[in-house]
C-alpha cells in the first residue's frame, strides 16, 4: 500500500483550506497550520510575545484542559492519514494530540462547529518535538472539517490531512467540470521527472503566480521526453485542453501531446490502449494555450507528454462526465457522507434529494448553497 502522504493534502491552503476557529493563538497564529511550504525558523528572532515561530502556538495552561484548532478542508474527502509536524518546537510542543472530523453542509461558523457531531479519527497519541508525526486513518466517511486537539497546550508547525477528494456532485449537476482539477478529485499518479517542481501543481486551483508553482523537469541529455499521468475526476470526455506555460520563458517545452485511456475496459500498460486526444502541437513560452476537441473518447486517465523537457504551470481539461458515471459519482458521494450530514441533506432535499436519480433531474427540493460540503 502506498504511503498516504503521496495523496493530496486536503487541508492545504493551495486547495482553499483554512483554520476557521481556535481557542488560543497567543504565541503564533493558527493560520500557519495550513501553509503550503515547509516550516522555517530563524533563531533569536523575537517579537513582543517572544521567539517568532512559523506555526501555531498556544500559551502555557495553568489549569486542566486542552487547546484546539478547527480546519475547514479545502477539498472535502476521505482521509487516509494525518501529519502533525512539530518542526522547530523543541521545549514547547504538545506531549499528546488527537484529531476529530465532521461533515457539515455549507459554511458553518464557530458556534455550529462547536455543536457538530465530531468523530475521532486519531485517538489521543504521543508526539515528539521537531518531528513529522504521522498517523494513519481508517474511517470511510467524507469529511469537511477536522479539529486538532493539543493535550494540554503547545506548538505545532503544520497540519497535513492526506486523502482522496470526494467532490460534491451538486457543484456540476450537468456533468460539466474540469476533469483534471485537484479540487474535484483529479490526481497526478505518476511522472517521469519532478526535479524542480511537483507535478501535482499542474492540477492545482487558480493561476500559477511564479515559476515555482508549476511542474518543471531537469534538462534531458538523451533522446527521450518527459511525461505526467493524471487520473481524472470521473470517466468523461475532454472538450478542451489548456496547456499553460506561464512564467516558463527559457525553459518551456517545445511541444506537447495528450493521450487518454479508459482503464475500465483497457490495460493501461498496453500502449495500444491509449488514444490521441491532442496530437503533438508546438508550444510557446509564457502562454496559455487552448485547444478545443470535437470528438474525444471517454477516458479515466490521461498522459501529457512534453518534448523534450521543461516546465508547465497548469493543465486544464474541461469536459463532461458521462451520464451513468455521474449517477455513480452521486451515489459514492451520498454513501460516504457522515450520518449527521446525511440528515442535513435530507432535511433540505426531501426524499427525492438523494443521488441515483436520472442525470437530467438529479435533485428535487431546495438545497442549501453548495459550499465545501
Amino acid at each position: 500500500m502506498a504511503d498516504f502522504t503521496e495523496l493530496p493534502d486536503l487541508a492545504s491552503r493551495l486547495l482553499g483550506g483554512s483554520v476557521v476557529d481556535a481557542n488560543d493563538e497567543f504565541f503564533a497564529a493558527r493560520d500557519n497550520l495550513v501553509n503550503t511550504g515547509p516550516p522555517t525558523f530563524t533563531p533569536q528572532t523575537f517579537g513582543a510575545k517572544g521567539q517568532v515561530y512559523d506555526g501555531w502556538e498556544t500559551r502555557r495552561r495553568r489549569e486542566p484542559g486542552y487547546d484546539h484548532a478547527v480546519v475547514r478542508l479545502g477539498a472535502p474527502g476521505i482521509i487516509s492519514g494525518v501529519v502533525v509536524d512539530t518542526a522547530f518546537f523543541t521545549g514547547n510542543f504538545p506531549p499528546f494530540v488527537s484529531v476529530q472530523a465532521c461533515g457539515l453542509e455549507g459554511y458553518p461558523g464557530p458556534e455550529e462547529l462547536t455543536a457538530a457531531d465530531w468523530i475521532p479519527i486519531v485517538p489521543r497519541s504521543a508526539v515528539r518535538g521537531d518531528t513529522v508525526n504521522s498517523f494513519p486513518v481508517r474511517d470511510p466517511h467524507r469529511f469537511t472539517h477536522v479539529r486538532l486537539v493539543l493535550h494540554p497546550d503547545g506548538g505545532v508547525a503544520r497540519l497535513r490531512v492526506h486523502g482522496s477528494v470526494v467532490p460534491d456532485p451538486r457543484l456540476f449537476p450537468d456533468g460539466h467540470v474540469d476533469l483534471a482539477a485537484a479540487e474535484y478529485g483529479g490526481q497526478v499518479t505518476d511522472a517521469s521527472n519532478r526535479f524542480y517542481g511537483s507535478p501535482q501543481q499542474l492540477v492545482a486551483p487558480g493561476l500559477a503566480r511564479v515559476m515555482g508553482e508549476g511542474w518543471e523537469t531537469a534538462r534531458r541529455r538523451d533522446g527521450g521526453n518527459d511525461w505526467v499521468r493524471v487520473r481524472l475526476v470521473a470517466p468523461g470526455r475532454v472538450r478542451l485542453v489548456e496547456l499553460d506555460t506561464s512564467h516558463f520563458k527559457g525553459n518551456a517545452p517545445a511541444a506537447a501531446s495528450l493521450r487518454g485511456v479508459d482503464t475500465r475496459v483497457s490495460d493501461p500498460t498496453d500502449e495500444r490502449a491509449w488514444f490521441d486526444l491532442l496530437p503533438r502541437v508546438p508550444l510557446q513560452p509564457d502562454t496559455r494555450h487552448r485547444f478545443p476537441l470535437t470528438d474525444a473518447g471517454t477516458a479515466t486517465e490521461v498522459r501529457l507528454d512534453i518534448f523534450p523537457d521543461g516546465g508547465m504551470a497548469r493543465l486544464r481539461l474541461p469536459g463532461r462526465v458521462a451520464p451513468d458515471d455521474l449517477v455513480a459519482l452521486r451515489r459514492h458521494w451520498w454513501e460516504s457522507l457522515p450520518p449527521a450530514q446525511r440528515r442535513q441533506v435530507d432535511s433540505f432535499a426531501g426524499p427525492g434529494g438523494r443521488p441515483g436519480r436520472s442525470p437530467e433531474t438529479p435533485w428535487r427540493g431546495s438545497l442549501p448553497p453548495a459550499g465545501p460540503a
